[in-house]
């Protein structure tokens, strides 16, 4: 079965890919944001996240979206291919802050229930040093893929709509 992890900067796309590609390829979509947020933006114990990342990635398929690096050790080995969003600083820097416009006061579905969309300076910090920070690291985890895992780098969005082309295509020949 096909079980597709769409990682990137915050701002990238990912949930907008994720449901994308989860309707097209008639794939059960898991949004990590909102398996991981609970209530006025609760979070779980480091060892209870963990565990529920284990259950989630057990299912037999599934598109699923978020950063989470520390549990790509958990995440990455059950991946059947890895799409990562590498898009420009600005540009995700640029979505961020137009989703919280768009959003502000309410809970968007990729969230968990009670976490209402607001504007914190130090996400936008994290988006702005995201390519520092992680881009490295998640750069050394993709040079480490079994050959059976296929990986897809899309530093414009403009990749995407071949992507999902692609997609289909390699989910209906499996």
């Amino acid at each position: 079965m096909q079980r597709i992890l769409v990682i990137g900067s915050p701002g990238a796309g990912k949930s907008t890919l994720a449901s994308r590609l989860a309707e097209r390829l008639g794939l059960p979509l898991i949004h990590l944001d909102r398996e991981y947020f609970g209530p006025g933006w609760t979070t779980p114990t480091k060892p209870g996240w963990r565990e529920h990342v284990k259950a989630l990635v057990a299912r037999p398929a599934w598109v699923m979206e978020g950063n989470y690096a520390s549990t790509f050790d958990i995440r990455v080995p059950r991946a059947t291919v890895i799409v990562w969003l590498d898009l420009p600083r600005w540009q995700c820097l640029g979505s961020a802050l137009w989703r919280v416009a768009r959003n502000y006061g309410r809970t968007r579905p990729d969230l968990g229930p009670g976490c209402i969309e607001r504007f914190d300076f130090s996400f936008m910090r994290w988006i702005w040093s995201y390519p520092g920070k992680m881009r490295p690291k998640t750069a050394r985890m993709l040079e480490r893929l079994r050959p059976d895992q296929r990986v897809y780098i899309l530093r414009s969005r403009s990749d995407i709509p071949a992507l999902e082309a692609e997609l289909a295509t390699f989910s209906e020949a499996a």
